[in-house]
């Protein structure tokens, strides 16, 4: 009886380690990868404009990247799962109108209120879509583009035309930006902790590993015990979350918000996320990749301010940067797929 349960661990164990092995070792190229282009972006631009390299030009780009981090942390997770949030931008607007609105009706709020408000709305949201993909079984890109017209649509309804500036809120809902705490902006470290704190979700709890699981091969992990459709929902709660932290971060950082707000930013979270090596189809991938491809692409659209170029440019070359991405994912993992697998036979 012994000898049989250690003949059936031991195969077990050892794909595990494979598994876990391959995903290292496609997360390190990627990851190489990236800094190597952020590294000739940099050389190129700071020969054009030797003001790119200061201090206040790359406290700019951080600045800039910060809350496209928070929700790309969040996508992450819902992407490794194989599936996809469309609706973050308009979650992060709904709430950002809803948290400056409800300050400008109540001005005496809490701040440390209002942030908590803010996560419990997205929260909602989130689960709302958790819901529908991982309890309803429907397709995730379907499920989250109905929500991101719905929630869209919900915040013009609240908004109804208007929009709050910053002289209608308090100074201590500014300051979440702009407070600087041992010389650093706070928003920039708001985003360091999430990005850290998901970070050692993914790579040191049962659950964060449970989902790069579910994304390798979904029947495996169901036949291992993993609830695969628990775990989805879970992501899609995060993703609202860390959208309704988000929101009110956007709120503190811009002032001036209306329902128009983040329009457009899904584009950007999903270029962060495949740009910075999470696999589209689920698996593989870091919150330290992610990290970099949102570097990267804020890097791009503040050299394009810099350079004078068109920000009609900004759009395409994400697009591009998303198509390229793909592609070179799908070569890398069959790449390295194939080593191993002859490593093996050998």
């Amino acid at each position: 009886m012994s000898t049989t349960s250690t003949e059936r661990k031991e195969p077990r164990t050892s794909a595990r380690t494979s598994s876990n092995r391959f995903i290292g070792i496609v997360s390190r190229v990627r990851e190489l990868g990236l800094l190597a282009v952020l590294l000739l972006i940099v050389i190129i631009v700071s020969i054009q404009v030797p003001r790119f390299l200061g201090l206040d030009n790359l406290e700019q780009i951080l600045l800039s990247i910060a809350i496209l981090a928070i929700v790309a942390a969040g996508e992450t997770m819902v992407v490794l799962t194989r599936n996809v949030d469309l609706s973050v931008g308009s979650i992060v607007g709904l709430t950002a109108y809803i948290a400056a609105n409800t300050l400008k009706e109540h001005p005496g709020t809490n701040v440390l209120l209002i942030l908590l408000f803010g996560c419990i709305i997205g929260l909602v949201l989130g689960a709302i879509n958790g819901l529908i993909v991982g309890i309803g079984r429907v397709p995730a890109i379907v499920a989250t583009l109905g929500t991101l017209y719905v929630f869209r649509g919900l915040d013009f309804m609240i908004a109804g035309g208007n929009q709050v500036t910053a002289y209608q809120v308090p100074d201590s809902f500014l300051a979440l930006a702009t407070t600087r705490i041992l010389g650093i902006p706070a928003l920039i470290l708001f985003a360091a902790a999430v990005i850290l704190s998901f970070a050692f979700f993914l790579r040191s709890t049962r659950s964060g590993r449970q989902l790069y699981a579910i994304g390798s091969n979904p029947d495996a992990a169901s036949r291992i015990g993993i609830r695969a459709n628990r775990l989805i929902f879970m992501t899609f709660l995060l993703s609202g979350l860390l959208c309704g932290l988000a929101g009110v971060l956007w709120g503190a950082r811009y002032a001036t918000v209306d329902a128009r707000a983040a329009s457009g930013l899904e584009l950007q979270v999903v270029a962060a996320v495949v740009v910075g090596g999470v696999n589209i189809f689920g698996g593989s991938g870091t919150i330290l990749g992610v990290t970099l491809g949102a570097i990267v692409l804020g890097t791009i659209d503040n050299s394009l301010t810099l350079l004078k170029l068109s920000q009609f440019w900004l759009q395409a070359i994400d697009g591009a940067a998303i198509l390229t991405a793909v592609t070179l994912d799908a070569f890398i993992t069959r790449w390295i797929r194939r080593r191993l697998l002859a490593r093996r036979q050998r």
